[in-house]
């Protein structure tokens, strides 16, 4: 939901309750949605998604970093969205380990699906998940095709490495770990090149950072200047 997102983000002010977003969506019809109850569900699936909510913390670190970065937009968008769907960050190892311009695999990422889900959903459900799963890594970068998808490489932006750095540092990672984090994986990165994109971000003002030799400082209040407690 790439171009939703988007729209959304550009048709609320920064630091606005979840109430607007659902008022843009669903009254002022901001993505120009058919019905209302197709307004309804595009709200309620972003909301899942994204939270679009001020009160979230991670909705204001995206927030931050999407006005900062448009290249990296779609990294910023499926980072998030892996982080607060379950199913899709099920399907993140079967994407992510496959090499450069080989084709995408439907049945890895079924598998992967029916080991999560067990019999909770029928092969109908199950091909439609897998579907939908290969139309955001599409969205991301990291398939591209219609019929037949490849693997492409994407390419991180400084944006996206704080993003990473952040989710790491959330799931409890700590020093250089933070480099060779899952996370950083969905970027495609090296450790080098994950070190070398976050003194960028550094040298940008989004994140603080100090490495010498094996050792690395991350402080990452520059991502959350609000101060909104979530």
């Amino acid at each position: 939901m790439l171009s939703e997102l988007s729209t959304v983000l550009g048709s609320v002010a920064m630091l606005a309750p979840r109430t607007a977003y659902s008022h843009a969506i669903i009254e002022e019809n901001c993505l120009g949605k058919p019905t209302v109850s197709t307004r309804r569900l595009t709200n309620q699936r972003l909301g899942e998604l994204y939270a679009l909510d001020a009160q979230v913390p991670l909705f204001r670190v995206l927030q931050k970093l999407w006005r900062s970065d448009e290249q990296g937009r779609p990294l910023l968008a499926v980072l998030c969205a892996l982080a607060r769907d379950p199913l899709l960050m099920t399907t993140a190892s079967a994407v992510i380990l496959i090499p450069p311009d080989v084709e995408f695999g439907r049945g890895p990422v079924k598998d992967a699906l029916r080991s999560k889900v067990g019999t909770r959903l029928n092969d109908a459900i199950l091909d439609k998940v897998v579907r939908n799963v290969a139309s955001s890594w599409t969205q991301s970068g990291h398939l591209q095709g219609r019929t037949f998808k490849i693997r492409r490489r994407v390419r991180a932006t400084p944006a996206s490495l704080a993003l990473a750095l952040y989710l790491g540092h959330a799931a409890g990672l700590r020093g250089n770990e933070l480099l060779a984090s899952g996370w950083i994986a969905v970027l495609d990165c090296s450790i080098s090149t994950a070190q070398e994109l976050a003194l960028d971000a550094k040298r940008r003002g989004l994140i603080d950072l100090r490495i010498g030799g094996d050792v690395l400082e991350l402080n990452l209040e520059r991502l959350d200047p609000s101060g909104v407690k979530g």
